[in-house]
């Protein structure tokens, strides 16, 4: 599998830029279906997701049961706390290692963690939020990559949740995430937009997506 995205020409990937208030972004069907096809089934067959807390998640002060599965990789020591969780990062798995070394040479960046999200049908999805925690090293673009079914990606401004007269009209940006995509989220991005995946019950099929990511330190779990 490794091999067969090394094969991959970078020089023919058409990249869409997206520019706005404070968003950077970048996007690309960079892996072809044949090779996303058969890293989906891989991953499918090989992934076991957390259960117990760390299938959970804490808003506005309540624990609720996390609305989609979860696992977390990276080099040795790395933990990742958000949401009032801290997940471990299990070692690289063969298939999540070719796709970060893919992202190398894609971008030249060699990122020690990723987050693994299963979203087993359009019921299951992610609130708005930013990714802007004391762990991650916010001089890195974070990586999105897509296989499965093709959700739609909502970006939201800070100052267009406000409330009252300090709301600003400034319209949202929806990116439809296909299958064997990459985004990358530039700096400041995450700093000033809010990002989600809503439910989508129309849809069947499962997606899963990992969003790479450089870590500001290697803290010891």
């Amino acid at each position: 599998m490794a091999q067969s995205l090394h094969e991959i020409n970078l020089s023919s990937l058409s990249w869409k830029n997206i520019k706005n208030d404070s968003l950077d972004l970048e996007y690309a069907v960079t892996i072809p279906r044949s090779i996303a096809n058969t890293l989906l089934k891989e991953l499918e067959e090989t992934l076991c997701y957390y259960t117990g807390d760390l299938a959970k998640i804490k808003v506005f002060g309540k624990i609720y049961p996390l609305p989609r599965q979860q696992v977390a990789f990276g080099d040795p020591g790395i933990s990742y706390t958000y949401s009032g969780i801290t997940v471990p990062a299990l070692p690289w798995t063969p298939a999540i290692l070719s796709i970060r070394d893919f992202l190398f040479k894609l971008k030249g960046i060699k990122y020690d963690f990723v987050l693994v999200n299963k979203y087993r049908n359009g019921n299951d999805h992610m609130g708005e939020h930013r990714d802007n925690e004391p762990d991650l090293d916010p001089n890195f673009p974070i990586a999105s990559v897509s296989f499965g079914a093709e959700r739609p990606f909502i970006l939201k401004h800070r100052d267009a949740r406000k409330p009252g007269p300090n709301k600003k009209a400034i319209p949202k940006i929806t990116i439809n995430l296909e299958h064997g995509s990459v985004l990358l989220m530039n700096p400041p991005t995450n700093e000033v937009w809010y990002h989600s995946l809503p439910t989508r019950k129309r849809i069947l099929g499962a997606r899963i997506n990992l969003t790479f990511r450089k870590m500001r330190t290697k803290n010891i779990s």
